[in-house]
C-alpha cells in the first residue's frame, strides 16, 4: 500500500511540475537598448564622478527573465592642479542577468532586479608621471523599474552596486542610469 500512495504522490508531483513549467510562458524576444548613467566611484579616500552611455543587447525568456550584454563609455572626470592625477575614465562590458516581477494586470509596470558580471578597463592621466592603465572585474547587483510603453517600447530605471576586484586603489562604484529599449515582436 505504500509503494501505490508513493507512485501516486510521485505521478502528482510530476504532473503539477510540468503544469507549473507550461504555466510560465517562453516567448523568445530580443531587445536593444541606449542608457544614460551617472556614476560615483570611490577609489583611496578620493571620489571621481562620471556620465556614462551604455549600449545593450538583450532577450526576454518570458516575463520573468532575461539577459542582456552590455558595453558602457563613462567621460572624463578632471581632478584640481594640486594632485598629480590630472583625469580618470572607464568603459566595460559584461553580461547581467535580469529577473522582472510584473504587476497589475496588463504588467506594464515591473520592479527589475539584476546581476552581472563585467571586465571595467580604467585609464589613468597624470601630470608629473607616466599614463596608467588597469583593468579588472566588477561585480554588479541592482534593482529598479521597468515600464512597458507598448508592446515594443519600454523605459527603465536602475541603481547599482558595482564591486571593483583586482584594479589598484579601487573600491567600488554606485550607479544610477536610464534607459530606453526596442523589443522586437
Amino acid at each position: 500500500m505504500q509503494k501505490i500512495n508513493t507512485a501516486i504522490l510521485l505521478a502528482a508531483g510530476i504532473c503539477l511540475n510540468t503544469a507549473a513549467a507550461n504555466a510560465i510562458e517562453n516567448n523568445y524576444k530580443p531587445y536593444i537598448g541606449a542608457n544614460y548613467a551617472y556614476g560615483e566611484v570611490r577609489a583611496d579616500g578620493t571620489h571621481t564622478y562620471h556620465n556614462a552611455g551604455s549600449l545593450n543587447l538583450g532577450s526576454v525568456y518570458n516575463k520573468y527573465f532575461g539577459t542582456e550584454l552590455f558595453y558602457q563609455y563613462a567621460d572624463k572626470h578632471k581632478f584640481a592642479a594640486p594632485s598629480n592625477l590630472k583625469s580618470t575614465s572607464f568603459q566595460a562590458y559584461g553580461l547581467d542577468l535580469m529577473a522582472y516581477l510584473p504587476l497589475g494586470c496588463d504588467g506594464r509596470l515591473a520592479p527589475t532586479a539584476t546581476f552581472g558580471l563585467g571586465e571595467y578597463s580604467f585609464k589613468h592621466d597624470f601630470r608629473f608621471s607616466k599614463d596608467h592603465n588597469d583593468r579588472g572585474w566588477g561585480y554588479r547587483f541592482g534593482g529598479g523599474l521597468t515600464y512597458h510603453i507598448n508592446e515594443n517600447w519600454s523605459t527603465r530605471l536602475l541603481a547599482r552596486y558595482i564591486k571593483i576586484d583586482r584594479v589598484d586603489g579601487l573600491d567600488h562604484m554606485n550607479e544610477y542610469s536610464f534607459g530606453i529599449r526596442y523589443t522586437f515582436r
